[in-house]
């Protein structure tokens, strides 16, 4: 099925969506619509164009291919599927997200990952191949974030980066460590058998977006993970 969707207000574009049986469905002309694949399972949405905020939220099992970029609370609470963006995107991705992946080729902006959390089976994975801004990982309580700064000059996040994080990993390529990183935040130069966690994470972007797996692999890596020596016992308030 093909919708081009051009001026149409989201909610009758979303109930298109929603209402067809079709599994494979291809969106033209987007213009910033939001919602689209709010809740949404067993279809694959391809995007051509820039969906609005909120793209994939509650999303359950569905798969979406984004050629452009999105805008903010990207996968907000997603629990499975994926969302692939050959672009950037925008702040709060992967808001409270409890499973599924994000895989975006260009950069993200404020607070990826905040509260992102897993549960038994269901792990969370959000892959950025630029770089993020600040609040990278913020309150993180599960799942896995992987910063790979392609083309990036530096460290490939912004300030603030673990801020209340209490679980999950990050993984930055990067062979220098953040500068002002929690004390409840433990990092350290990650190992073979780290890399090994996420090479089929990186396999899977690089056959995305058509990069050398074994050149990403072949860098030094970062990995940044809460001391459970030294827990967060206030989160939100000061002494």
């Amino acid at each position: 099925m093909k919708i081009t969707v051009g001026n149409t207000y989201y909610t009758e574009i979303n109930e298109q969506v929603r209402n067809t049986t079709d599994t494979d469905i291809v969106l033209d002309e987007v213009y910033g619509q939001r919602y689209i694949g709010c809740g949404i399972k067993g279809k694959t949405i391809t995007i051509n164009g820039t969906p609005g905020n909120a793209l994939g939220a509650y999303m359950d099992g569905a798969n979406l291919i984004v050629n452009g970029n999105a805008q903010d609370a990207t996968g907000d609470t997603m629990n499975d599927g994926s969302i692939i963006i050959h672009g950037n995107c925008g702040d709060t991705t992967g808001y409270g997200m409890r499973g599924g992946k994000i895989i975006i080729e260009g950069n993200a902006g404020y607070r990826v990952g905040i509260h992102m959390k897993e549960y038994k089976e269901q792990k969370p994975v959000v892959i950025v191949g630029g770089k993020t801004g600040d609040f990278l990982g913020e309150y993180l309580a599960g799942g896995i974030v992987i910063v790979l700064g392609i083309g990036v000059e530096g460290i490939p996040v912004g300030n603030f980066c673990g801020t209340g994080m209490h679980g999950g990993v990050i993984y930055l390529r990067s062979k220098d460590i953040p500068e002002g990183l929690p004390s409840q935040v433990t990092a350290e130069i990650a190992t073979e058998d780290d890399l090994k966690q996420i090479e089929s994470y990186i396999l899977e972007f690089c056959e995305n977006f058509g990069y050398d797996k074994n050149k990403l692999l072949e860098s030094a890596f970062i990995k940044l993970t809460a001391n459970t020596k030294n827990p967060y016992r206030q989160l939100y308030t000061h002494n």
